[in-house]
């Protein structure tokens, strides 16, 4: 087996991962090694799929905007669940991480006199989204790229994947995977390691995400025994395409949209009359539901979903193809539909997961005890819960969380990784052995069961009991049902035994995962008798802030996910009843 050290070793390849490896890089001393650990190849990572921007109050006082109201727009969006110490820090920071991604090559949309040119998106008061057109993930994503690739020090794994963490005592120690091309093992000994995996939201069918958002980092730290945080904030994106489940950017409501019920009704009036389809995505998603619900909607042949439309029409051809020429070309090549003609058929979808792994502010990763954190272990991105989102995140919001707190956590291990040492060879191969001996009992047991059974029925659980609206009926049967698939899952047979690119055993692996994300997000949202953001209980319509104003943190046992409470940080603005 092969044995490989650097002094940082970042496990994902999205803007929070490259972003890290960047400022670590430019951080630290010359000499030091840096190692990015990608399941895909580097630039396929999910975050090249965000389409509509990345939010930051570039120009204060322009459009009366200032820091202070992005920070109200994005805790008030939360509906109050958000730290609010963090959400500053977000605000004050992005617009540095707007122009950092300026001067690397970003091609930002811009006015006629040069400057950034900004969208409307939901739940912002005003206009603050920078964009790249409607490609903004990829253009960001290739800059980064680009720029890591000619920096010394920094090494791309591609194609690698992580199946354990290690840690020794309060300390991160190493992670252990192997090569998915040739099947060999490898062991990366580090003094600080960054987690930037992204999200869980393929525990649904119909979702937004790739099929590789399957919550890794944040299982192998649930599985070492570190805490989740807000595990049951799952949010539904309210215009995916159907049947597909394709994005259709909050972009496309930004540019001036309309939602549209089966009687050509803007019903958005009847839910947020002030922001009409510019309401938070959690607002737009039950709006959407209750229409289908109350038989508003329309059904498509063939798939049997029901929709309503997102109408373009009146936007004209020369804004969409300036705005949003992907869309354009989505919806005609995907459906054979011309958004300038007809309108798109849309329904809500699985899109971001806004709980994950319990951070401190600074992105580092805290310990089972809920008071110190590990020594040199970081998180940054959708896979961690600072939190900045609460129970339900603004729209171009995530690009600079991810950008942000890549920033602050790459500077941070640096730092460590100057001062720190490794842990000693014996305890990590120790460590290493353990791994090893788990990892070939889970490709060489005599299972029953097919991973994509297994996966097919956890995603029909998830998207029946756990969607936009919940019951406490549906969930508690939701629970019984995970935890019988948990069963099958320990019986899942991995029928290729070869060693290159053997991706029934990464897809059984990934497998493995969700059901324990799904496990705790489905157990939290048992506990939680309110509704609040995107956790909408039909037995508790109200969200009860003396006895749910707190974040739910869940730990592994040999029972499953049990559950502890902390505090939300208020600093200045104290819960309102949330009015769109």
């Amino acid at each position: 087996m092969e044995i490989v050290e650097y002094d940082i070793v970042i496990i994902g390849s999205g803007i929070a991962g490259m972003s890290a490896a960047i400022h670590a890089s430019k951080s630290s001393k010359k000499g030091t090694k840096i190692a990015i650990l990608s399941k895909l190849h580097a630039m396929r990572s999910h975050s090249v799929a965000a389409e509509g921007g990345i939010s930051g109050v570039l120009y204060p006082g322009q459009n009366d905007d200032s820091y202070e109201l992005h920070a109200f727009d994005t805790v008030k969006g939360s509906d109050y669940l958000a730290d609010q110490d963090a959400v500053e820090l977000l605000v004050k920071n992005a617009p540095k991480e707007i122009r950092f991604f300026e001067h690397i090559g970003v091609p930002w949309t811009r006015e006629e006199n040069g400057d950034i040119l900004f969208r409307a998106f939901g739940g912002m008061s005003v206009k603050r989204t920078a964009f790249a057109a409607d490609k903004t993930g990829f253009f960001m994503m290739r800059a980064l790229y680009d720029y890591l690739t000619g920096t010394e020090g920094i090494k791309v794994y591609h194609e690698y994947y992580i199946t354990d963490l290690l840690l020794d005592k309060n300390r991160v120690a190493g992670l252990y995977g192997f090569n998915m091309s040739t099947g060999e093992s490898i062991l990366f000994r580090t003094k600080a390691c960054i987690i930037a995996t992204g999200g869980y939201a393929r525990v649904f069918g119909f979702t937004t995400t790739s099929y590789s958002s399957t919550g890794d980092g944040i299982a192998l730290a649930y599985r070492a025994g570190l805490p989740l945080k807000d595990m049951e904030f799952i949010q539904f994106h309210p215009t995916a395409l159907v049947p597909s489940g394709i994005l259709i950017t909050e972009a496309a409501r930004g540019e001036g949209g309309y939602l549209r019920n089966s009687k050509g009704e803007r019903f958005m009036k009847d839910y947020a009359k002030s922001k009409m389809e510019l309401a938070p995505r959690d607002i737009v998603s039950r709006a959407i539901i209750t229409e289908i619900n109350k038989g508003n909607g329309i059904v498509q042949e063939g798939s049997g979903m029901k929709y309503i439309d997102l109408d373009l029409r009146h936007l004209g051809k020369e804004k969409l193809d300036f705005r949003l020429p992907m869309i354009r070309e989505i919806t005609m090549k995907s459906i054979g539909l011309d958004p300038a003609e007809e309108p798109i058929p849309v329904r809500p979808a699985a899109h971001f997961t806004m709980g994950g792994i319990h951070t401190d502010i600074n992105g580092r990763i805290i310990q089972h005890n809920l008071r110190e954190h590990v020594h040199g272990l970081f998180a940054a991105g959708e896979c961690a819960c600072v939190s900045v989102h609460g129970s339900n995140r603004l729209g171009s919001n995530s690009l600079s969380q991810c950008a942000v707190w890549g920033r602050l956590v790459g500077i941070e291990a640096a730092k460590v990784s100057s001062y720190g040492n490794y842990s000693s060879i014996s305890a990590l191969k120790k460590m290493e052995s353990n791994a090893s001996k788990n990892l070939n009992k889970f490709i060489d047991r005599a299972g029953e069961y097919s991973p994509y059974d297994v996966r097919d029925k956890l995603q029909n659980i998830m998207e029946e009991h756990m969607y936009v609206f919940r019951t406490e009926k549906g969930m508690k049967k939701a629970l019984k049902q995970i935890k019988e698939l948990k069963k099958e899952a320990s019986m899942m047979i991995v029928e290729d035994k070869g060693k290159s690119f053997n991706t029934n055993l990464r897809d059984a692996l990934e497998i493995r995962n969700l059901i324990d994300l799904a496990e705790v997000a489905t157990a939290g949202a048992m506990k939680r008798k309110e509704s609040r953001g995107a956790h909408s209980v039909v037995e508790h319509k109200e969200r009860n802030d003396k006895k749910w104003m707190k974040h739910t943190i869940a730990l592994q046992s040999r029972q499953g996910p049990k559950f502890e409470y902390i505090p939300v940080k208020v600093t200045k603005w104290k819960p309102q009843p949330r009015m769109y």
